[in-house]
């Protein structure tokens, strides 16, 4: 929910749009494992009427292979290569429109309400904290959340979230494979296929400045991840970019104490919240879900 305000998705920030994003998982052998030829025959077969509808007529895809795409599978690649430039380019087409209509669907969803906002809202209106929205140990931990743990730091503004990356000292997941986050995010999505400036986007070229200024290679990218929201961050465990951490409590701790990182620099400066302090924290982290 709100990743339409988001610049970059993924926690490497390999995607620079909700559109381009949706198209990922679709050719991932890991995930849907399809192919975009594929994708355009299913377009064509189930959903001819409501495509042409939005973006004009299907490609004629006759002589179009089954599956066929640039993807890990060395049979559906090769049926790729061998397929004229024209109907590669008409597919992708096709393709780039699936991620297209699923964006615009997901800028649809939004968070709703949470009590942290009807204690907001109450307090913007009288000036005063209103009681009985939070409770007593939620309150000290909002103060906790913008005093002393800090928190605001990273995640502020609507969302909860300066949607940047940053190297918080999360453990490596042994049971996946070595990735350095935004050391090499920065680096994907300057290449990909899909990005702002890319010929398949309906962007302006001033509209894509986080591209025109985005540095790669830098040592303080190396294990930096996306800074989530912390919306509905109750409902979300496990935690972090591989699941590392099992619950908030777990969480706070982490940052409670900030280890050293496993590669790069970690940001953190340990917090020395108290027991009671940590318990007030997470309970502030609760009340951000919605009712």
């Amino acid at each position: 929910a709100g990743t339409a305000y988001s610049p970059f998705l993924f926690w490497d920030g390999r995607k620079d749009s909700q559109w381009s994003q949706a198209l990922g998982p679709l050719e991932s052998a890991v995930e849907h494992g399809g192919t975009r030829s594929q994708y355009a025959h299913v377009i064509a077969q189930k959903y001819r009427t409501s495509y042409e509808r939005l973006f004009g007529s299907l490609p004629d895809l006759q002589n179009v292979p089954l599956n066929a795409g640039p993807v890990t599978d060395p049979t559906a690649a090769k049926a790729w290569k061998e397929m004229s430039e024209a109907d590669r380019e008409a597919v992708t087409r096709v393709y780039v429109n699936i991620g297209k209509a699923i964006a615009a669907f997901e800028r649809n969803v939004q968070y709703t309400p949470s009590r942290f906002d009807r204690f907001a809202d109450e307090l913007q209106k009288t000036g005063r904290g209103p009681s009985g929205i939070l409770t007593v140990d939620e309150e000290a931990g909002l103060r906790l959340f913008v005093g002393k743990a800090n928190c605001t730091q990273c995640h502020n503004g609507p969302l909860f979230t300066n949607h940047e990356f940053h190297n918080t000292g999360v453990p490596s997941n042994p049971a996946l494979p070595a990735d350095i986050g935004r050391f090499e995010g920065a680096k994907n999505v300057l290449a990909d296929e899909f990005n702002c400036r890319s010929r398949w986007s309906d962007a302006d070229p001033k509209q894509c400045s986080e591209l025109e200024f985005l540095a790669t290679g830098a040592h303080e990218q190396e294990r930096a991840y996306k800074v989530p929201s912390l919306r509905g961050v109750a409902n979300r465990a496990p935690y972090m970019h591989a699941g590392q951490i099992a619950t908030l409590d777990a969480v706070v701790a982490h940052y409670n104490s900030a280890p050293q990182a496993p590669r790069g620099h970690s940001e953190l400066k340990p917090l020395r919240l108290s027991d009671r302090e940590a318990r007030q924290l997470v309970a502030f982290l609760r009340a951000l879900s919605s009712n």
